[in-house]
């Protein structure tokens, strides 16, 4: 991707946060130079994969085949004293698909916190074993109410939540108007707890045509 897209991108998910009242912690504003006057703290929050994530899966259609998010908090799968747990938020366009993937370690909900639906579609291929060794479930829960996992497209608004069971691919798109959403989950590994249908990738090539307005949580413990 471009670093002028990625800019943008971020740009539209700073002004959805402002139009929704939602304010996210200091470090989400950082310039490039504030990762650098803090770089301990920089690289505490990079490990844990904490901050600004915009990614194309490597396929160089953004708009049709991408995702803008924040990671609030993180702990690290395993660690003695690290948070269990995950905060994250995201930014679907509409008609923008996040493609089919599965995680063996993550159990999350999905909340739409407002904008317009999202769409949640899942499927029997590919599943992958649970790190907790328990089948892959064929149902799920929307608010506590069990449905079907497959043969229907989920339709989630706002104030609702899906969770998505271990091991299951999904995918998910807006469908009527950019979509707020939140995700709360165990621990997140994108660098290794992503496991995608088709061979893309998790992380985008970034060509620099522009200065960074805000680094990617990949970049900040290296700034």
């Amino acid at each position: 991707m471009r670093r002028s897209a990625i800019n943008s991108a971020i740009r539209q998910a700073e002004a959805m946060l402002s139009d929704h009242g939602w304010v996210l912690p200091d470090f989400a504003n950082w310039t490039p130079q504030d990762h650098i006057a803090n770089r301990a703290r920089s690289a505490w929050l990079s490990e844990r994969q904490i901050g600004w994530d915009v990614t194309d899966f490597g396929l160089g259609r953004f708009e049709t085949c991408g995702l803008v998010l924040f990671c609030v908090r993180n702990g690290l799968y395993g660690v003695a004293g690290e948070r269990p747990y995950a905060e994250k938020l995201l930014f679907v366009g509409v008609d923008q698909e996040t493609p089919f993937h599965a995680h063996r370690m993550k159990l999350e909900d999905i909340i739409v916190r407002g904008g317009g639906t999202l769409c949640v579609e899942f499927t029997h291929e590919g599943m992958v074993e649970p790190i907790t060794g328990e089948p892959v479930a064929d149902e799920l829960r929307i608010d506590g109410e069990v449905f079907p996992a497959f043969g229907q497209v989920h339709r989630i608004r706002a104030g609702q939540g899906i969770t998505i069971p271990r091991g299951l691919q999904h995918r998910f798109w807006g469908e009527d108007a950019p979509v707020f959403v939140a995700e709360v989950s165990q621990c997140n590994d994108d660098r290794g707890d992503n496991f995608f249908l088709e061979p893309i990738g998790r992380f985008s090539e970034i060509e620099e045509d522009e200065p960074t307005h805000r680094l990617l949580w990949n970049e900040g413990g290296n700034a």
